[in-house]
């Protein structure tokens, strides 16, 4: 079996949403519906932290002059 190349976000989310589909139509056998479970499961772990990591790097973006954190509207305007 071939190394799984990592997913960007967006691949993550699509494959996630393929593994829903597969799943919600409840005909995969059950070694195979445990096995999508797990990659789904890896999957939104994966996603959480990559969404994590971007909400920490905007609040750094977002800090005050003196470390405290500015909340600014979303588009940029004040």
């Amino acid at each position: 079996m071939a190394a799984k190349k990592k997913l960007n976000f967006e691949g993550s989310m699509t494959r996630l949403e393929e593994i829903v589909s597969l799943l919600e139509k409840g005909d995969a056998p059950l070694d195979q519906a445990m096995a999508l479970f797990e990659e789904g499961a890896k999957l939104l772990r994966e996603c959480t932290k990559q969404l994590d990591e971007a909400e920490q790097k905007v609040t750094l973006l977002t800090a005050g002059e003196a470390g405290e954190v500015v909340e600014k509207p979303f588009g940029g305007k004040d």
